[in-house]
């Protein structure tokens, strides 16, 4: 369990930073929306993946 939740975060924070760099350099209201709406599949994703039995 504890893999899973490591391995989760560090994958997720990885893909936050990605994204992060063009959001700050475009700022574009659309490219905002797109990559939140995938980060927030993302979570759902991680939460879900957690709460399955191994």
């Amino acid at each position: 369990m504890f893999t899973k939740i490591f391995c989760g975060a560090i994958g997720l924070l990885i893909a936050l930073v990605f994204f992060a760099i063009p959001i700050l350099k475009i700022r574009e209201t659309a490219l905002i929306a797109v990559v939140l709406i995938g980060v927030a599949m993302m979570v759902y994703e991680f939460i879900e993946t957690l709460r399955d039995k191994d």
